[in-house]
């Protein structure tokens, strides 16, 4: 397959190649986004050396793998070398890496990093010693490290206060696909599908590589959610347990506090949290909610009007929303056939809410849609203090210009139409938003799945729309 999107990614390679420095990337990323496969693919796997990180063994295991693997990197006197220590490792590649000939760089890639790292074996001492004794003092090293386990990878590499502590050259976040990738990626596997389909897809699973690999051919949208969440033998039947426990150490309380956000549609801010979970207030909260926040899991955004320190806390992976809506619980689950799931009355509010969040994740596509690409803006989502019945504004965008768009988000299967009951609805949100904000112009923006009929109560009340397609 080719690599699709990345483009930021790949130009970032490029300038570490072209860098007359030794360079150190980290490349970091929940589990399943396709870290290992952008890196493989844009090297064309003509690394230097190449290893990969030995799941649950211990420190004798991984030297003698390392050991092994400079072997078949053409290191023949690494076959006589008996390292016991990481220390010792290290020298041994250094000698190796001294011995190579040539300017260009040596792309040298460690695959799952956290795996090496074992109980009492000091193998980010010695890592930390490798780059800054040896590698900085050379100018052909790119050096780029890896690894599923958000928790490690933050604690360890991002937030290193000891020997990498300024050290990274990149760190480097891999992102879902948008929608607009997420098509091409299905392009790329013969799948055709219309952009109402696409996005269904990708409110159930959001813009995963892995997920969407699963995908298969000539079956529909319905079909594929049925095969990978209800059937037992579905790629995604037991991905959210696993999915957690492989990416955080400790991950009950993860698990905790995502499940707690999951019942509030509006999110909640820490102290609610706290309340709620009954979790202590201190570095172990703090640190759970930062890796959520860092793997993208739960995304923080200040409501309008409210001070920055007021953070409200929401669900941002699209699998996890739809496992506690319509996977958690279920004991007979292979039992329950999508078919009949997605025509309920739960589907059809669920979709609204997940096409909120999609949206909220698109919100560049949007502004580029609206011509706001030149024009600094900020997001908010807002909801009256009041008891205006109704009286909320699913997404904002405000505007350096003195204009705040306030956009109605609905996602339907037709165009959608404002009538009398409804327009009366949006006039109550920007009466209730207008007191709140009284020196800016307001734009009410419909942003619809297949656009808003142009009836009497369209050209009174609506100044901007934006549709599926603009999104994508």
């Amino acid at each position: 397959m080719q690599l699709i999107g990345r483009k930021e990614e790949q130009k970032t390679f490029k300038h570490m190649m072209q860098s007359t420095e030794s360079k150190l990337v980290a490349v970091y990323g929940r589990r399943r986004i396709g870290k290992t496969f952008l890196i493989r693919k844009y090297f064309d796997t003509k690394f230097t050396f190449e290893i990969v990180g030995l799941h649950n063994g211990n420190m004798k295991d991984q030297i003698r793998h390392f050991v092994q693997t400079l072997v078949r990197h053409g290191y023949a006197e690494a076959m006589v070398a008996h390292p016991d220590t990481w220390m010792e490792t290290f020298d041994l590649f250094s000698l190796y890496l001294n011995k190579l000939k040539g300017k260009e760089k040596k792309v040298i890639f460690f695959d799952e990093l956290p795996w090496f790292d074992t109980p009492r074996s000091k193998f980010l001492m010695a890592f930390e010693h490798f780059w800054n004794a040896f590698c900085t003092k050379r100018s052909d090293i790119l050096l780029i490290i890896c690894g599923s386990s958000a928790s490690w990878m933050i604690k360890k590499i991002l937030q290193n206060k000891g020997g990498l502590h300024n050290r990274i050259s990149e760190k480097m976040q891999i992102l879902p696909f948008t929608l607009s990738e997420t098509k091409l990626f299905l392009n790329e596997k013969g799948i055709k599908w219309s952009m109402y389909d696409i996005a269904q897809l990708y409110m159930t699973m959001g813009g995963i590589p892995y997920y969407l690999d699963a995908v298969r051919k000539g079956e529909s949208v319905v079909q594929c959610i049925d095969r990978l969440c209800f059937q037992k033998t579905g790629l995604m039947y037991n991905e959210f347990e696993e999915l957690y426990t492989s990416l955080f150490s400790n991950s009950d309380n993860h698990k905790k506090i995502i499940s707690i956000l999951a019942s509030s549609k509006g999110g909640m801010t820490r102290d609610e949290l706290i309340i709620k979970s009954k979790l202590p207030s201190g570095g172990n909260l703090t640190s759970t909610m930062d890796e959520l926040v860092k793997s993208n899991f739960i995304i923080p955004w200040t409501p309008y009007g409210m001070k920055q320190n007021k953070l409200v806390f929401k669900i941002e992976d699209f699998f996890t929303l739809f496992y506690f809506k319509f996977m958690h619980g279920r004991s007979g689950r292979q039992q329950e056939n999508w078919t009949k799931l997605v025509k309920n009355q739960s589907w059809v509010s669920w979709s609204g809410f997940a096409f909120e969040r999609l949206c909220f994740t698109h919100t560049d596509q949007i502004k580029k849609a609206l011509g706001l690409s030149v024009i600094q803006t900020q997001i908010y989502g807002w909801k009256s203090q009041n008891d205006d019945e109704g009286a909320q504004i699913d997404l904002i965008i405000d505007r350096a210009d003195n204009i705040i768009h306030l956009c109605e988000i609905k996602f339907c299967n037709a165009t959608f139409v404002i009538d009398k009951s409804y327009a009366a609805k949006l006039r109550n949100k920007v009466a209730s938003f207008s007191k709140v904000v009284k020196k800016k112009t307001l734009f009410l923006t419909m942003v619809t799945t297949f656009g808003t009929l142009d009836n009497e109560y369209y050209k009174e009340l609506v100044q901007n729309e934006v549709t599926l397609e603009d999104i994508f």
